[in-house]
């Protein structure tokens, strides 16, 4: 008997983990391909919290994973494409785009003969997805991850005992048929805490609508599914604890929103059923209540959103309250706010996000450079101290961005890569490298800065008018940079043209200060920093234009696939 039981679980776990293979190969098939179409639509689209409501809806039932689309929507947040409030639009839309699950499973997964028509699709997915062509085996693995899935489905239908032939556990559960408030709280538990072991609402769902089919009574299933809504924001508020401050935001917002909903249906959902058992009166009297149950899980979202919708911006004012960025008020206070650092998504929108934190890594050079430029036209020794403090602190900010970026793309290239991707992912690996050179040397040419003020050294006029103007051509140099990597595309001929005119004006101060040497009264211990000084710039434009023949290859490459 004990084994019985023991092997009976052990093909219901099984089953699911065949069904949750086939929905993420498909989901993740899916997004290769469309994912940056959605993306467009997302930006696109999202206007105002209304206008997301229905783009979070068709995401999510395309994508089949709320995942996926709160990634997709903390990105953009990050990028400043979206606000907190149209993104909360976007997670209401997916809460009831997750729904369709339901639907998929009641109608192909318990009334079409599921073997007649998966082995069919798999044959279609696998000349697919053997070619050699990228983009036609992301296809094939998409559909054979929808035939997957559903004999995920069929295995699970059949795992699942029928509790109907099981006169002690249909006699207790038959005690809970018109539940109370606090058998439903029970309930509601136990579906959260199915959804947090499963990791996935969609996964659970499925779950409840199996035993349903098996038996299940329609009131307890409905509490189940309760709890799977709270389950989820447990799942997602976990995996935000090591991510920003916009993914924190995002996950309580969502919370909040699965919470409160929940809270007013545990006392109205007996009304709700009762409604619901007008519209599928044949449904409860055979026990089959699947449908039902997509139903109730439907209605239950929809009418959430309508009611919460109007008080999104008191959420989002509740979410950032309770949130503060590590940032502060203070400008320095410079934080990597744009990983994702706790679960990788996707892998495309994984790279996407280590694109806008190189931006961002990018911007924090320029600030640095800016600041010396301050600093080297200083005067008094309390402001040349003060901007070599920033600096010091910009720069080791830098050391811990390069980290948590090699770090994200370490862990995005554990995941299998395309070729394309597998060269993104090395090619941001390399540009962080320059990035991070660039700001040591900055910090360097800062030190020196520092020690020409504790000697009282003094340039020239003409020294110092050189060292501005030579700032001014790498800071074009850098803005350059900055542009070509926030659009991903390489302006060869304005970076070449940048680096000609500092490599050409470097080595005019070379031949003058060589004759300067000769000139009675030089200053040599000036001259030993004002040498440093330039010929840093040099390497600085130098690890800039490493970083554009990066993207200029990246570029090339990707227009030849």
């Amino acid at each position: 008997m004990v084994w019985e039981v023991i092997i009976g679980s052990l093909q219901v776990i099984g089953a699911l983990g065949f069904f949750l293979f086939g929905m993420k190969t498909m989901s993740e098939g899916l997004q290769q391909v469309a994912g940056n179409k959605l993306r467009k639509v997302l930006g696109a689209m999202t206007t105002n919290r209304y206008t997301g409501v229905t783009t979070g809806f068709m995401i999510t039932a395309i994508l089949q994973s709320s995942s996926a689309t709160t990634v997709m929507t903390v990105s953009f947040v990050n990028a400043g494409l979206i606000t907190l409030t149209e993104s909360a639009g976007v997670m209401m839309g997916a809460n009831i785009g997750t729904t369709i699950t339901g639907w998929l499973v009641s109608i192909i997964g318990f009334k079409v003969k599921i073997s007649s028509i998966a082995l069919p699709i798999i044959a279609i997915g696998l000349p697919l997805m053997l070619s050699d062509r990228q983009k036609a085996k992301k296809w094939g693995e998409t559909i054979i991850g929808f035939a997957l899935l559903f004999l995920g489905l069929a295995a699970l239908k059949d795992a699942v005992p029928d509790l109907r032939e099981n006169e002690a556990v249909f006699a207790f559960l038959e005690q809970f048929s018109d539940p109370g408030i606090l058998s439903r709280l029970m309930f509601v538990l136990i579906g959260a805490l199915i959804t947090v072991v499963m990791q996935s609402s969609s996964a659970a769902m499925t779950l409840t609508i199996a035993l349903v089919a098996k038996g299940l009574p329609l009131d307890i299933a409905a509490a189940m599914v309760l709890g799977e809504n709270i389950g989820t924001t447990i799942t997602a508020e976990l995996a935000s604890l090591v991510a920003n401050v916009h993914a924190k935001r995002s996950a309580r917002i969502h919370s909040m929103f699965n919470i409160i909903g929940v809270t007013w249906m545990i006392f109205l959902a007996p009304v709700f059923l009762h409604f619901i058992s007008l519209i599928f009166p044949n449904q409860l009297d055979n026990g089959g209540n699947t449908f039902a149950l997509a139903a109730f899980h439907t209605i239950f979202n929809t009418l959430n959103v309508l009611l919460l919708i109007g008080f999104v911006n008191r959420l989002v004012q509740i979410a950032t309250r309770t949130i503060k960025s590590k940032g502060g008020d203070d400008e320095e206070d410079y934080w990597l706010t744009y990983l994702n650092k706790g679960v990788v998504g996707t892998t495309s929108i994984s790279i996407d996000e280590a694109r806008r934190s190189v931006v961002m890594f990018s911007q924090t050079v320029s600030k640095i450079s800016q600041l010396l430029m301050d600093q080297s036209n200083a005067d008094k020794e309390k402001k040349v101290l003060k901007l070599n403090k920033k600096i010091k602190k910009l720069e080791s900010l830098t050391d811990d961005i390069e980290e948590q970026i090699s770090q994200f793309l370490q862990r995005v290239s554990e995941s299998k890569l395309s070729e394309k991707s597998s060269r993104e992912v090395q090619g941001l690996a390399s540009i962080i490298t320059d990035l991070e050179r660039i700001a040591d040397i900055y910090n360097r040419m800062s030190n020196d800065l520092v020690r020409k003020k504790d000697h009282d050294i003094v340039f020239s006029e003409d020294q110092r008018s050189n060292l501005n103007k030579l700032a001014g051509l790498v800071d074009d140099a850098i803005d350059i940079m900055i542009t070509n990597l926030d659009n991903y595309s390489a302006d060869l001929n304005a970076v070449e043209n940048a680096e000609r005119k500092i490599n050409s004006f470097v080595k005019k101060l070379r031949k003058e200060q060589f004759s300067s040497i000769e000139k009675p009264g030089y200053n040599i211990k000036a001259g030993i920093i004002y040498r440093d000084l330039f010929n840093s710039f040099e390497r600085i434009g130098d690890h800039v234009e490493n970083v554009s023949e990066v993207l200029r290859e990246d570029v090339e490459e990707v227009e030849e696939e």
